[in-house]
């Protein structure tokens, strides 16, 4: 049986659709070509005057792992008790991880997945899965209808890797582990979280630079930096090594993020959430933008990608695996709780609930160098849209800031309601740039799906996962983004209006590039000596991803 969405505007870059009418045809979730002559239309959607493009995919957005529930329990006075969706979602036991509330900020699993499908996103990838803590992230996202799923494993602060790099073990070596942890923990990418810095809180150490040692192992964030973008590349792995870098949110930390991006010495790296890490030390106040430099960095140095961690003003709350820099921010809580913990000395967490206001100097710059950084990055190939939900905005509120990069007119009326202090401090005026709807599909479909690797999703083009969204052309592009006429997940009609109409489950994303398995004789004497989990307990398998006939499990294939 085939659907045909007929007479819609396609904007896809993948096959240079940049406003195109054009027929797309679906068969078993699919897009095909063209059907056979022999084949049945089942459905027909006239799409004039409607935009069409892609699911969105949010590459970077904390929804499963622990430290979101925490959230979501700290913070109950921001909470609702009632589920919209009983009429649609009516599995009580599905509800197996989260408490049965909701707030705007940490929405639980079940509003997680509709309030995406509802804005068109189809999936998205929680950027910090630490190994120990893999079955609850998975339990979470399981837990999530309507979109795929994946994740980044956390390395780089864990003592068996700072082990190995101690004793200055060889680069195979590392890449078996890191291969292992992908396979043992069902991820798709590797995540480092203030390169050896999260470890060094725990030594009494409360800051760690580039090329400072870790008091204990003797190593470097350099060279944890340059051996795990080394495996990452040499075990195929498409999704760049995802780097949150040293010294996050400190004034004049741009210095750490320019000399960061020449750690993998030009081997593919993305830097995450990058606005945090773009702090000059200029002027009364001694907090400026340095967003140029990091653009213009970012702009020369082509094997670096980035997305932004955009804030926007409104009550949210900051959940981090930066525990040596939640430590230090804690001070800043509103409302005044924090929770900072440590999980089987292999990572952190920190959980400090945040309100960003339009009047103070420092949200007011921050606003605007994530705006300048988004409007001065000339590829938008190698930049993408993010708030690192839940920490600078939530998910939510991606209709805002698309409005944001596309209306300049918009932007500057906005800007002008900032503190003065901090509008004396920033160019964003300055920049004429708009953002195109082609662009869009870049930082928000094609972009992001290149990055991770996903082949079949991000496009509009033969073989290509059905995930699409249709909008109504709209001069106000918050409105038009935040509302979708339609929503197919792999070929299903699941929101309509902007109401989800029908539950599906997506599926979860991994990488398994191939190891020696003789990696676990050392791992299991290790498992044995220190932690309190037995090696084969540690490892997920694909049945408990796709239990219950939910979802099921993409492995996708090694880069060239």
């Amino acid at each position: 049986m085939i659907t045909h969405l007929k007479n819609g505007r396609i904007y896809c870059p993948v096959i240079g659709a940049d406003g195109v009418i054009q027929d797309i045809y679906i068969r078993d979730g699919k897009i095909i070509a063209k059907p056979n002559a022999s084949e049945k239309v089942s459905q027909t959607y006239d799409l004039t005057g409607k935009i069409v493009m892609a699911g969105a995919i949010d590459m970077h957005s904390h929804i499963g792992g622990g430290k979101v529930n925490i959230a979501r329990m700290m913070l109950p006075e921001f909470q609702n008790t009632k589920l919209q969706e009983t009429k649609l979602y009516s599995e009580p036991e599905a509800h197996i991880c989260t408490p049965n509330c909701s707030h705007h900020a940490t929405p639980n699993t079940a509003d997680t997945g509709f309030r995406y499908i509802e804005m068109g996103y189809t999936a998205a990838f929680e950027p910090a899965i630490l190994p120990i803590n893999a079955r609850q992230a998975h339990l979470e996202m399981a837990d999530t209808p309507m979109i795929d799923k994946g994740g980044y494993a956390m390395l780089g602060n864990d003592d068996y890797f700072l082990r190995l790099l101690s004793r200055k073990a060889d680069q195979k070596a590392i890449n078996d582990y890191v291969a292992w942890t992908l396979h043992a923990t069902q991820a798709i990418g590797i995540k480092v979280v203030n390169p050896g810095g999260i470890s060094a809180f725990k030594f009494n150490q409360r800051r760690l630079n580039l090329d400072e040692n870790h008091s204990y192992y003797q190593v470097t964030p350099r060279a944890i930096l340059k051996s795990l973008s080394t495996a990452v590349q040499q075990l195929g792995i498409a999704k760049p090594l995802h780097v949150h870098c040293n010294n996050l949110g400190a004034a004049g930390n741009f210095q750490t993020t320019l000399d960061t991006m020449g750690a993998s010495d030009g081997i593919p790296m993305h830097l995450t959430h990058i606005q945090f890490h773009s702090y000059g030390a200029e002027g009364d106040k001694k907090f400026s933008s340095a967003a140029a430099q990091i653009s213009e960095a970012l702009n020369r140095n082509k094997h670096i990608t980035a997305d932004v961690g955009q804030i926007l003003f409104g009550q949210t709350v900051t959940a981090s695996g930066d525990s040596m820099m939640q430590h230090l921010n804690a001070k800043h809580a509103n409302p005044k709780k924090s929770v900072i913990m440590d999980i089987e000395c292999d990572a952190g967490c920190g959980v400090v609930p945040f309100k960003y206001r339009d009047q103070n100097y420092v949200n007011a710059l921050q606003w605007a160098i994530g705006l300048e950084i988004f409007l001065s990055v000339e590829d938008p190939w190698r930049i993408f849209l993010t708030t690192d939900h839940p920490n600078g905005a939530p998910f939510t509120s991606y209709p805002h800031l698309i409005r944001l990069l596309m209306d300049k007119s918009f932007r500057n009326e906005a800007f002008a309601k900032l503190n003065l202090d901090a509008q004396a401090m920033s160019n964003l005026t300055s920049l004429n740039r708009e953002y195109s709807l082609y662009e869009i599909a870049i930082l928000t479909r094609a972009g992001a799906a290149k990055l991770i690797g996903l082949n079949d999703r991000g496009h509009l083009g033969a073989g290509a996962a059905a995930d699409i969204t249709i909008y109504t052309d709209q001069p106000d592009r918050e409105s038009m983004f935040a509302k979708p006429d339609y929503v197919f997940k792999d070929g299903e009609l699941v929101v309509k209006n902007g109401v989800v109409i029908k539950v599906v489950w997506g599926k979860t994303h991994t990488a398994k590039p191939e190891f020696d398995i003789g990696v676990e004789q050392n791992l299991k004497q290790y498992f044995d000596k220190y932690h309190t989990i037995q090696l084969d307990n540690f490892k997920i398998s694909n049945d408990e991803i796709a239990s219950d006939g939910r979802g099921g499990v993409i492995t996708h294939t090694q880069s060239n």
